[in-house]
């Protein structure tokens, strides 16, 4: 495939790097240096675009590409109040849109094995559940994607948490699920549920070693998506 790369950061260099060994063709490497380029590639020679920007650079790239017909596979967070209208854009220019808080597998793993305790914990008023994230001090947004995602699997599950709160520390609150985020170098990106109670603690952990684990599948799904219709998720792409 020929993929454009929206977006030439850490990430974007791995996924880069990842796509040329599966021998596709990286079109452009656009990021804020060069902004300026995208208008000038021919959008019916590129087959995907692949989005890890900057949250305030994000809804401008996917729209540019969704505009002109082009599949995206987005990974960027922090600008999700945004995303309902690339969702309209997507279905009026009947092509595709893939977001994901997080490409790798085994996060999205975690992301069912968070659901199913949560459901177990459901009528277990006794326990407080809270959250801590840790990533590297380059990441902008906070709390994380994934943290949030975790977050909305939670409050599904377990009526009487009503929303999340950022805090500096995992005390909880009466109707919120509290989310401590730190930022240290030179973590990829570890998340931590915790259900506390006088008696006992339940804990469950994803720790990523590197990004390789989320460009590789970046670049699947971009693989998966060439041809395909809508706005997709994770849940569509685990289910094939």
């Amino acid at each position: 495939m020929n993929i454009l790369l929206l977006g030439y950061g850490k990430m974007g260099k791995i996924i880069g790097e990842i796509a040329e060994s599966r021998g596709h063709q990286i079109t452009a490497k656009i990021n804020i240096d060069n902004r300026d380029e995208l208008d000038e590639l021919d959008s019916t020679k590129i087959d995907v675009a692949i989005e890890f920007s900057q949250p305030d650079a994000a809804f401008e790239n996917i729209s540019w590409a969704i505009s002109r017909g082009i599949p995206v596979v987005a990974g960027t967070t922090g600008w999700l109040d945004k995303k309902p209208k690339i969702e309209t854009l997507t279905n009026e220019k009947n092509t595709a849109f893939f977001y994901a808080s997080n490409f790798s597998v085994g996060v999205n793993i975690f992301f069912k094995v968070n659901r199913f305790l949560s459901s177990l914990m459901k009528e277990q008023s006794s326990y407080h559940v809270s959250m801590e994230e840790i990533h590297h001090t380059e990441k902008k947004d906070a709390p994380s994607g994934t943290a949030i995602t975790l977050a909305e699997g939670i409050i599904q599950e377990i009526p009487r948490i009503k929303d999340w709160k950022l805090s500096e520390a995992t005390s909880a609150f009466d109707q919120y699920l509290p989310i401590t985020s730190k930022r240290i170098d030179p973590s990829p990106g570890t998340h931590i549920v915790r259900y506390r109670s006088e008696i006992d603690d339940i804990e469950i952990s994803h720790t990523a070693h590197s990004r390789k684990g989320f460009a590789v599948g970046a670049v699947l799904v971009a693989e998966w998506i060439k041809n395909k219709k809508g706005v997709l998720s994770m849940d569509d792409f685990l289910s094939f």
